[in-house]
């Protein structure tokens, strides 16, 4: 074979070898979200996150059963569950995990160090022990505060201030 025949060869194959190693590959992995609650199926406000979550990822072209899997554990509001849910859940490796409340974002931290883990409806991230910082959290775990202990000074401000009559 002369010089040039193999160059073009090599050429052409390496060409077509992208190609043919993504017609091999099976359609696009599936993510999966771990979801611990200490409430139960029956609350209400389970059914409410489920679908705020599921409305969140849509839009992102998300959805469940095509590209993204859910898997939910609840514990039914007893606290003793947490613990064995938190460990179940965190030896399926989903991707991330979503946990909700403070006791059970850090029994669930406590489970994984290793896969990422966004709370919500925690109290004071730092305080508990959480993360580090709000700017900076630190570790696998980062999330949402629904209160922020430095605008505590500012409500009382704001409660023990004399309340003007309106002007008609």
């Amino acid at each position: 074979m002369r010089r040039r025949q193999f160059i073009t060869l090599l050429g052409g194959a390496a060409a077509a070898w992208p190609l043919a190693a993504r017609a091999q590959q099976p359609g696009e992995r599936v993510r999966r979200i771990g979801f611990l609650l200490a409430i139960s199926q029956d609350d209400p406000v389970t059914q409410e996150y489920l679908t705020a979550l599921a409305q969140g990822l849509a839009p992102l072209g998300w959805r469940e059963g095509h590209n993204v899997q859910i898997e939910t554990r609840l514990a039914g509001g007893e606290a003793s569950r947490i613990r064995a849910l938190a460990t179940e859940l965190a030896s399926l490796s989903p991707d991330v995990i979503l946990s909700h409340g403070t006791e059970t974002s850090r029994i669930m931290q406590q489970a994984s160090r290793m896969i990422p883990i966004v709370f919500t409806t925690v109290t004071d991230p730092i305080g508990s022990g959480l993360v580090a910082s709000l700017a900076h959290p630190g570790g696998n775990i980062t999330g949402f505060t629904n209160f922020e202990f430095s605008m505590a000074g500012k409500w009382l401000e704001f409660l023990k201030e004399p309340r003007q009559a309106s002007e008609t």
